[in-house]
């Protein structure tokens, strides 16, 4: 079976992706990434392959995906709701610009664990309870804030992972033929992320990747995991989120915000918003600034 390479919508300047995906289904095609990846199945049940070994999930399983394995989450129901297959995924590039971090002596155990639990892993039931915790206390964090759960995080998987078994055994990764990343859908996304505040249109960008707009719509979804809008509505919605957090309390903004980030219609922001984020975004914000006043009134006790 061919392996895609994906490619993880990364804001520019975050180094931690929090993404919440509800479909009828999960992705079926078999795929990388270079960002590791921890997935809370919150709904749906099926097969995970990773690195042609078989591994059965259901609803509240967790597991740990090293970065560059070749995974595939096979949905196995009858059910073909809009939401029959939800899930929470954080996304990481070790090898990125967390990289230095990593590389500090204070942090010499999780770069440890980094590099020796490339396999992957299941989070044993017994630790469902602290792991999903700490996904959302992430999930719900911003900035600094958000960096320091993501670190406690990777400490508590750290500590699990010296008690559980790798995903895929050492004799099968060794029979594995790593692919070469595909030049093109980079080139592709790496456009878009640079260009997501200007007018681009399906036209221009799968003129870009030298396809047809028909054959470059099956591309993209095929290699993303999601339609060309649906990947520029979340790139510009987490440019949103980023800005509003920097400018909390000023609500007059959020329209200037909206159209400095590539939307044209404040009606159909607010309805991509709250499809993404959960909530309008004035509730966003004031959700911000009560985190942000409590943050303030604990570091003055």
């Amino acid at each position: 079976m061919k392996t895609l390479q994906f490619n993880i919508p990364v804001i520019q300047g975050q180094s931690i992706t929090v993404q919440e995906d509800i479909s009828e289904s999960f992705y079926p095609h078999l795929h990388r990434h270079q960002e590791a990846q921890l997935m809370w199945i919150t709904k749906g049940k099926g097969v995970l392959l990773v690195d042609e070994t078989l591994h059965p999930f259901k609803e509240n399983d967790i597991f740990f995906i090293g970065a560059h394995q070749a995974h595939v989450f096979k949905s196995i129901s009858e059910d073909k709701a809009g939401d029959a297959a939800s899930s929470i995924s954080i996304f990481f590039d070790p090898g990125g610009r967390l990289k230095q971090l990593f590389m500090l002596g204070e942090f010499q155990s999780l770069e440890q664990f980094l590099r020796q639990d490339s396999k992957g892993f299941k989070i044993p039931e017994l630790d469902f309870e602290v792991v999903s915790n700490r996904i959302m206390l992430l999930k719900q964090s911003e900035k600094i804030e958000k960096m320091m759960h993501f670190f406690y995080l990777l400490r508590t998987l750290s500590q699990i992972s010296k008690k559980t078994d790798p995903l895929c055994p050492e004799y099968m990764e060794s029979a594995i033929c790593t692919t070469g990343k595909n030049k093109r859908i980079e080139e592709v996304c790496h456009y878009i992320n640079t260009y997501f505040r200007h007018g681009l249109t399906l036209e221009s960008v799968a003129e870009r990747a030298h396809l047809s707009p028909q054959a470059f719509c099956r591309y993209f979804k095929k290699h993303c995991g999601m339609t060309l809008v649906g990947y520029l509505n979340r790139i510009r919605i987490n440019e949103v989120c980023h800005q509003l957090g920097r400018d909390h309390l000023h609500l007059e903004n959020i329209s200037f915000i909206a159209y400095n980030c590539g939307f044209n219609s404040i009606t159909n922001f607010n309805r991509v918003f709250k499809q993404i984020i959960g909530c309008t975004p004035k509730e966003y914000i004031l959700r911000y600034d009560q985190r942000y006043t409590e943050n303030s009134i604990v570091s003055y006790v």
